[in-house]
């Protein structure tokens, strides 16, 4: 199965996991998901429809990270799942 992985579970970042899909599924895992869950969310949503993918799962475990952050680790993430075999 395709799956790439970015990032860590330090503080200030974000672990990204990602693989093929139907369609769009994003889970959000954070320590600040009641303040900041709906805005990673959309940067997850906005970042995905920059690179026109549109079959997607998404899981995002997030330990405070910037949004530049996050869209950093999903689009590498996405780079590594294209290139596993």
């Amino acid at each position: 199965m395709k799956i790439g992985i970015a990032g860590t579970m330090e503080s200030s970042d974000a672990l990204i996991t990602v693989r093929p899909s139907e369609k769009i599924n994003i889970k959000v895992e954070s320590t600040v998901f009641d303040y900041f869950g709906e805005q990673i969310k959309k940067t997850i949503l906005d970042t995905l429809n920059e690179l026109n993918i549109a079959n997607i799962d998404v899981l995002c475990q997030d330990k405070g990270a910037l949004d530049f952050t996050i869209k950093a680790r999903l689009i590498t993430a996405i780079e590594r799942m294209k290139k596993s075999v």
